[in-house]
């Protein structure tokens, strides 16, 4: 005799809007870093201090290419969410904070950019992290049959 568990299916509320918004949220920060990453690779006279006063003092080169590369991540793993995948919830936190981690190491050189990031990244791990379970899908029902 198969005992079945019936598992009560997630609401989603009003407050799964905070989630969609994360993923926005993300991808704009992406876009952000991207472009601060492309900068650091081809403009660098544009940042207020030399590489050499940074917090990790390495060239304009490498700060560019991590700049591109979590960028570029933040934007497939902001679609991730919006596509509703829930290894994007995850990813998603770590990214920002690890974004959040790579500005403020930068923020001498990009100030206001800098604390722009940070911000956002804030706010995406709050919306996440306290709205990511009311947009879980209930796959219970399609294992049914």
């Amino acid at each position: 005799m198969a005992m079945s568990v019936q598992n009560e299916p997630t609401r989603v509320t009003a407050w799964a809007g905070w989630v969609v918004f994360a993923a926005v949220l993300l991808g704009i920060v992406g876009i952000l870093q991207v472009t601060l990453g492309i900068i650091a690779l081809f403009r660098h006279e544009l940042f207020a201090i030399d590489e050499s006063r940074l917090l990790v003092a390495t060239s304009w080169t490498a700060w560019g290419w991590t700049h591109l590369i979590i960028g570029a991540v933040q934007i497939v793993v902001g679609l991730g969410l919006l596509a509703g995948a829930s290894w994007g919830r995850i990813f998603a936190v770590v990214l920002a904070f690890l974004s959040s981690l790579t500005n403020l190491a930068f923020l001498a050189a990009f100030p206001v950019y800098s604390l722009l990031i940070i911000s956002f990244n804030m706010i995406t791990i709050y919306a996440i992290t306290a709205h990511g379970k009311e947009v879980r899908r209930d796959y219970d029902e399609s294992y049914d049959e």
